[in-house]
């Protein structure tokens, strides 16, 4: 059985292929029609806090890019 991950990745590509807008129009009614309140994600107070402060590092400019941060993190697993 297929993951949601899979299955979520295979209908993107599906509708990126669909060029028919009423039907893309009616898709997305009947998606936003099937979420409800309930499948929403309530997020904890850390997670909130957790938000601001990546927030606020990239309003300042505290960040480091993804190749960086993959040197770095080899360094640490290599001991150096």
């Amino acid at each position: 059985m297929a993951t949601v991950d899979k299955i979520r990745s295979q209908l993107i590509d599906k509708i990126l292929a669909i060029k028919n807008r009423d039907f893309l129009e009616a898709l997305d009614k009947l998606i936003a029609s099937s979420i409800s309140s309930s499948d929403l994600l309530e997020l904890s107070a850390e997670r909130k806090e957790m938000l601001e402060m990546s927030d606020d590092d990239i309003e300042s400019g505290r960040l480091i890019s993804q190749e960086a941060m993959n040197k770095r993190n080899l360094e640490r697993l290599n001991g150096q």
